[in-house]
């Protein structure tokens, strides 16, 4: 039970971590891939491209974590 747990904080940290350094990338590049310079809008646009990818990781996390619960109560 415990090794569970233990996954997926270090599951959650890894994505939590992944997203920050996305977010600061996003929002310090001066100039996209495609060389189009980033303006506030832009910046906004991408970020919110960043939230949607990272809503499936954290519907995975949850059901992970809501089966942690009831795997949790079957072992007490």
């Amino acid at each position: 039970m415990k090794r569970r747990w233990i996954s997926w904080w270090i599951a959650n940290m890894i994505w939590i971590i992944l997203f920050a350094v996305g977010t600061v990338v996003v929002w310090t590049r001066e100039v996209d891939g495609a060389g189009v310079t980033q303006t506030l809008a832009l910046k906004l646009l991408a970020f919110i491209v960043l939230l949607i990818a990272f809503i499936f990781p954290l519907i995975i996390q949850v059901i992970w974590l809501i089966v942690n619960f009831k795997a949790s109560k079957h072992v007490l």
